[in-house]
């Protein structure tokens, strides 16, 4: 679940690797462009899904705009996978003053993962939330997301509050390396019921970089090691929920 699969300069050969280790991953872009390209070069690949992104930090720099985001609405129109997309309002990550067009875009894309007229089952959507979490909340509530849309936050850094509510609210969370490192990733991980766990990468760390499947298959296994340690579960039960979830159609 979530990884950048665009961003390595040898993505073919990955998917190549990954489908001959059952790995199957969900690719998230950062552009409606990106998404495009990416749907392109990995639409033969039965163990790719990928997704319709549109990320905050494009928004926020000026990278992308609203026509962006009306492009992204229209092609969510025929795409069941939607992500990376949400707000950041750290002031470490984006320019002050960009978060009234964060939110414009994010309604606009939101209200066209929640329209059940254009597709056949629920989208999955993975989330970007930084110090805005309860912000995103409400947008999903108020744009029908979090009743017709499977939502996951993925690398979840919201308060405690918040973090109850999205579990009230029926949302699913996707866990890293990264977020394990921190003494408040592991203690989510022990708040958050088994069934709303998946396990993702995030990787690679930047664009153009080669990489290889087993990087990612590590990386996995070490995540879903920790969460197995944290949650006193098999390893084998997170591995095969996480493949479960992002395959079925």
């Amino acid at each position: 679940m979530h990884v950048h699969l665009d961003f390595m300069s040898n993505a073919l050969q990955i998917i190549t690797e990954a489908e001959s280790a059952g790995l199957a991953m969900f690719a998230v872009t950062v552009t409606p462009q990106d998404y495009c390209r990416a749907f392109r070069h990995f639409s033969g690949a039965e163990n790719v899904r990928t997704g319709v992104g549109l990320h905050p930090w494009w928004l926020a720099d000026g990278r992308c705009g609203q026509q962006d985001a009306e492009l992204a609405a229209e092609l969510i129109g025929s795409a069941r996978y939607v992500g990376e997309i949400g707000l950041d309002a750290s002031p470490k990550h984006v320019p002050e003053g960009s978060l009234p067009l964060q939110i414009r875009a994010f309604e606009t894309v939101c209200r066209a993962c929640a329209d059940p007229c254009r597709i056949s089952g629920p989208r999955i959507l993975s989330l970007h939330s930084v110090k805005a979490a309860g912000l995103m909340l409400d947008i999903l509530e108020r744009t029908g997301c979090l009743d017709r849309c499977r939502c996951i936050f993925h690398w979840f850094t919201g308060s405690s509050d918040e973090l109850n509510r999205a579990v009230r609210s029926g949302c699913m969370f996707s866990v890293n390396e990264m977020m394990l490192r921190t003494r408040r990733g592991r203690e989510y991980v022990r708040q958050i019921p088994p069934d709303r766990l998946l396990t993702e990468t995030d990787l690679p760390p930047g664009r153009d970089i080669p990489f290889s499947a087993r990087e990612i298959t590590d990386s996995l296994e070490k995540t879903s090691a920790e969460i197995s340690a944290i949650k006193n579960t098999g390893m084998d039960t997170v591995i095969r929920k996480n493949s479960a979830f992002l395959m079925a159609d």
